[in-house]
């Protein structure tokens, strides 16, 4: 199978990445492909120019590239730490430029734009791995969970992947080396379920 793998933070020693690299070691032996992109890596820029919103667009190379992976894909994972109820900006315009028309979804004949889009993503499965420094009775008490929202509903449902899973991990800030090893054990047995051996 070919998985996109997607990392956005910028600290190279942060949980986020343990996280990333947790994933990529099961699914490297479960002989799969991986496309992963740590985006403040790799510079990614997040900054949507007016003249790639349309269908048909000439895209930067870049762009193009994450594009056709995306599009190649038969499994999706996205890395992030919750900011303020969303992804990191850099992930944000990711979004933006790369889960685009005419690539992760198209309107249907007679739709001017207005209805509900058609998902073209071949993904069977998406995992989403967040961290965060607010316990969970809080993000749900307070702020009903805005990044559930975001990938499940506002973005993989819409883009034809139907098999959804996210794991928020937290409170980072004062998690134990031991727990940090449980989190890592638990991402590890999630992305080899959803994404087993290639045969």
């Amino acid at each position: 199978m070919k998985i996109l793998l997607v990392l956005g933070h910028p600290e190279k020693d942060s949980f986020n990445h343990a996280i990333a690299e947790a994933a990529a070691g099961v699914l490297e032996a479960g002989g799969h492909q991986v496309f992963y992109h740590d985006l403040y890596e790799e510079r990614f820029d997040p900054i949507l120019p007016a003249e790639e919103i349309p269908n048909g667009a000439d895209l930067d190379p870049v762009v193009k590239k994450h594009c056709e992976e995306l599009s190649e894909a038969d499994g999706i994972i996205i890395v992030h730490p919750n900011w303020w109820g969303q992804p990191p900006a850099v992930l944000k315009g990711w979004i933006d430029r790369v889960i685009r028309v005419g690539v992760a979804y198209r309107f249907l004949e007679g739709d001017s734009g207005e209805g509900v889009p058609f998902g073209l993503l071949r993904a069977k499965a998406a995992l989403v791995f967040n961290t965060s420094n607010t316990s969970v009775k809080r993000e749900m008490d307070v702020f009903s969970d805005p990044l559930e929202a975001l990938w499940k509903r506002c973005i993989f449902n819409l883009c034809g992947v139907k098999t959804f899973h996210r794991r928020n991990f937290g409170v980072i800030v004062t998690s134990t080396s031991d727990q940090r090893a449980r989190w890592l054990k638990e991402v590890e047995e999630t992305v080899d379920l959803y994404f087993p051996e290639s045969k």
